[in-house]
């Protein structure tokens, strides 16, 4: 059969996809949708924040983001969550159809700065005036 004609596999149960997540990954972050920066005082702003411990910024979709690395305090260490029957809403709508598990998040984020040195890297590059 050719690799065009072939039926993909059937989606894993959610319980079994999670549990052979390796550190469980969506459970070890959360992001913040933030305005659009435009200005200078906007990305200057931006480097303040992402000079924080754990901060990342990215852009997907035409939006930003900050996405703060912060292990959910419900996490077992064997990736299992202790509130599961009791989750929070945003857990429970949570698509985990396709996941960092699959691929890496920040592949496919049209820019993402994973730290301070990456984010004044592209303000220099987009104000010439940047740091005068």
């Amino acid at each position: 059969m050719s690799r065009a004609n072939a039926v993909p596999p059937p989606p894993l149960d959610l319980r079994a996809k999670c549990g052979a997540c390796p550190g469980t990954i969506c459970c070890t972050y959360f992001t913040q949708e933030i305005v659009t920066p435009r200005a200078k005082i906007d990305f200057d702003n931006l480097l303040w924040v992402i000079a924080h411990a754990r901060t990342k910024i990215f852009k997907d979709a035409g939006q930003w983001y900050l996405l703060i690395e912060n292990r959910c305090t419900h996490l077992a260490p064997d990736g299992g969550c202790t509130i599961y029957a009791t989750r929070p809403q945003a857990c429970r709508d949570y698509p985990a159809d396709y996941c960092e598990r699959d691929v890496p998040a920040e592949a496919s984020f049209e820019l993402y700065f994973p730290d301070y040195a990456s984010l004044l890297a592209y303000c220099q590059q987009r104000f010439r005036t940047w740091g005068r």
